[in-house]
């Protein structure tokens, strides 16, 4: 079975540091991204750790989006072949 990898469109503008997700799967990006959602809604945070959580939920979604547009692509041209 082939492996579904990401549109790689948004990886040339991939963030550096904490916020590359480059080499995480869609389960792992998602799993962290629900713990940086629980962490935010807890609200113990500071300001900084806050906008820290943020930026990094917010490249956690788009990784996890970029794997879904990846996933949508492979089945409409699996469509496309049977089709045809």
């Amino acid at each position: 079975m082939a492996t579904v990898t990401p549109n790689n469109a948004a990886d040339d503008a991939a963030p550096a540091g904490d916020l590359d997700t480059e080499g995480l799967s869609y389960e792992q990006a998602r799993d962290e991204l629900v713990k940086v959602v629980t962490e935010l809604e807890q609200g113990g945070a500071t300001l900084e750790q806050s906008i820290a959580l943020w930026e990094r939920g917010e490249a956690l979604a788009r990784r996890c989006e970029e794997w879904l547009i990846g996933a949508k692509q492979r089945l409409d041209a699996a469509r496309a072949a049977v089709e045809g």
